[in-house]
């Protein structure tokens, strides 16, 4: 009996080598891959939805948009065709969440680095105040890489519009005059269809953590 062992182990070794790499291969095959949501309004917190598109179940993509960065120049949808991009909205002179959210951003920023694909968009809700300027003030302080993030401002109602509309961002009404100010911790993730692929907190460090595992998975659809 030991003989035939002896005789036949490399065979068995073989065998259980093969065996290993057909059930890897089986569960590779069999364990589909994650795909991220593509967030409709109707998939969001209805406070969340301007009400003119709260039945909106499909087809919901980022406006359009012409606003000026940290370096004065205009900003389109053109400067992001062809990228994943995180978006935020922010203002320079926010002692609260602001900071923490850049900073987030900023690890984004670092982990993304290598990758054009990814990009990111900050949007000031307060326009009035972080002109150009100021704008270039702060992404010098915080470390903005002007080829990778866009810090941006312009006209007032037009942000708040896509903050509401486009983004489905923030829970407040209004409608972008001098009285309005919205104010949210939500950093979302756009697909280069220009849709929305994720929500996440901005202040939370998990939830950067997530994001970028979402990025991954966002990549590898193609």
């Amino acid at each position: 009996m030991l003989s035939f062992f002896r005789e036949y182990k490399f065979f068995a070794i073989f065998l259980f080598f093969l065996s290993a790499i057909i059930v890897t291969i089986m569960y590779n095959v069999l364990t589909p891959e994650k795909v991220l949501p593509i967030y409709q309004p109707t998939m969001v917190n209805f406070e969340m939805v301007d009400s003119t598109l709260q039945y909106q179940s499909k087809y919901h993509k980022i406006a359009d948009f012409s606003l000026i960065n940290q370096n004065g120049e205009t900003i389109t949808q053109k400067n992001y065709e062809d990228k994943i991009y995180v978006a935020d909205f922010f203002f320079t002179t926010c002692q609260t969440i602001c900071p923490i959210m850049t900073d987030h951003m900023v690890q984004i920023q670092k982990a993304t680095l290598a990758d054009d694909e990814i990009m990111l968009l900050s949007y000031s809700v307060t326009p009035e105040i972080d002109d150009v300027d100021q704008l270039k003030r702060y992404a010098i302080e915080k470390g903005v890489i002007d080829k990778k993030w866009n810090l941006v401002t312009g006209d007032k109602k037009q942000i708040y519009e896509l903050a509401r509309k486009s983004y489905l961002a923030v829970k407040t009404d209004g409608n972008g005059d001098e009285y309005d100010m919205i104010h949210t911790e939500n950093f979302m993730l756009i697909d280069k269809k220009r849709q929305i692929r994720g929500y996440y907190d901005g202040t939370q460090p998990d939830d950067i953590e997530k994001l970028l595992q979402d990025i991954k998975i966002l990549k590898n659809e193609g």
